[in-house]
């Protein structure tokens, strides 16, 4: 173009995109939107920024093609770029982006939330069951504004203890060690019994959370594939002869994604398999308070001499409570004991004392009675509804929250994701399960059939499907 056409054409005004990015990039680079910061989902930004959610699109787009801003499985964009030129550690920064679908699951802006991993408060919290979680007229003694053992609040465990004896598990309360929750739990085990570079078994697919954690501790993820009834004996034993590894992290009942739970000769093997070759079995046991037909454990089968169990009240009674605990052997417990002084001195004792008054007074007895009675309809309907449309689950035999719809061939889970996101439906993509995402289990979706009672989620499953 010659200079005097380009002083003749009149000049071009920016986009709205190129506003929203100006906007943002400025932000970013002067350190208003750190790194790991989130970015607003795109219908909040749109309603910021008065355009379409289109345009916003088109920035967040342009913001990643600048490596400013990544893209996250599940959870929208992230701030990945540094004003000072300092980086996140790569294992921090794969941690991270592993736990993903936690960060979306915490985002509010989702009108159904099939995807979630907890139950909704009128489940929990909001039931009946809301009446105790206040004291009116109840006092508390002085001594428990006090630190307390680093073990919790004793008349709490003697009740784990207790609970886990009607389970068939011999335990007492020197065998316990309460947590802020089931994170918690496995976090202290993760940095108490392994170093960066230890081998380690999960479950494939498994608890992605989980996964987060050993990424960020630098320990090698190896998958055992899950079938319908537990572990896969066969990748198990190749594995503990190819790998050696140190732990195997699984959970038995109400497997999460896959719903599925062990069955009694698949228990039998795994802990054959284990002692065999000196694997020490954590077993993530969230549902083992709820009154169903399955009672084949890890923990029942080898009374905590091999296998440490891992328990919480966030699952069954309310997720803000955030409050578990660790059975395992007395040596184990005291060396995690020491671990939890140094690094969060003690658990809630207010928590522990309202749990224990809960579990006293027949309130949670009662509560969970009421919740299986919920789940057990739920997951019918939810099964029913699948079936009618003609998709495949991985385990018809579900105890707990989860199904796990396996999704036709040519289908991607994440794009799956996405298109539901757009509609304001919050989908959990299975790859976010899987260490290898090439994996067939990967193409699929968990669902959460406390929250699948919208016909909305049936609706859109026909029209992607």
């Amino acid at each position: 173009m010659c200079l005097r056409n380009a002083i003749a054409a009149p000049a071009r005004g920016p986009t709205l995109a190129e506003t929203v990015v100006a906007k943002l990039r400025e932000d970013i680079v002067s350190g208003a939107l750190p790194p790991g910061s989130r970015l607003l989902s795109i219908r909040k930004a749109a309603e910021a920024f008065q355009v379409s959610k289109n345009t916003i699109v088109e920035a967040y787009d342009r913001l990643a093609a600048a490596e400013l801003v990544a893209a996250r499985k599940g959870s929208g964009f992230v701030v990945v770029f540094a004003p000072d030129g300092t980086q996140r550690p790569k294992h921090v920064t794969e941690a991270v982006d592993i736990a993903s679908l936690l960060s979306a699951q915490l985002d509010q802006d989702f009108q159904i939330r099939v995807g979630d991993g907890r139950p909704p408060p009128s489940w929990t919290e909001q039931s009946e069951i809301r009446r105790h979680l206040a004291s009116p007229g109840r006092s508390l003694l002085a001594e428990s504004d006090a630190y307390g053992s680093a073990l919790g609040f004793q008349p709490l465990r003697q009740q784990i203890a207790s609970r886990l004896g009607a389970q068939h598990i011999d335990a007492r309360d020197e065998n316990i060690l309460t947590t802020f929750g089931a994170n918690h739990a496995l976090d202290l085990i993760i940095r108490s019994m392994l170093v960066a570079g230890d081998a380690v078994l999960v479950d494939e697919p498994g608890y992605y959370p989980l996964f987060a954690k050993l990424a960020l501790a630098q320990v090698r993820m190896v998958g055992i594939r899950r079938n319908p009834d537990g572990p896969d004996i066969a990748d198990l034993t190749a594995k503990l002869i190819s790998e050696r590894p140190k732990l195997f992290f699984t959970q038995s009942l109400g497997h999460n994604p896959t719903g599925g739970s062990i069955a009694l000769p698949v228990a039998h093997a795994v802990l054959t398999a284990a002692l065999r070759y000196n694997l020490v079995i954590v077993e993530d046991d969230p549902f083992a308070d709820l009154p169903s037909p399955s009672i084949h454990r890890l923990a029942t089968l080898d009374q905590l001499n091999n296998v440490i169990s891992v328990g919480t009240f966030a699952k069954t009674l309310s997720a803000s409570l955030r409050s578990g605990f660790i059975a395992a052997r007395p040596d184990r417990i005291a060396a995690l004991a020491e671990l939890k002084m140094l690094t969060t001195v003690n658990s809630s004792g207010h928590i522990e004392r309202l749990l224990h008054r809960l579990i006293a007074e027949g309130h949670y007895d009662r509560h969970l009675k009421r919740l299986w009675q919920r789940i057990e309809s739920a997951s019918s309907k939810v099964q029913e509804k699948l079936h009618l449309g003609g998709w495949a689950t991985y385990s018809d035999q579900t105890t707990g929250y989860y199904q796990y719809l396996l999704l036709p061939e040519g289908v991607s889970d994440l794009d799956l994701a996405r298109d539901g996101a757009k509609e304001g439906i919050f989908i959990a993509p299975g790859s976010v399960f899987c260490v290898d995402k090439q994996t067939p289990l990967a193409r699929g979706i968990r669902i959460n059939v406390s929250r699948a009672d919208d016909p909305r989620f049936y609706d859109f499953l026909l029209r992607n499907l």
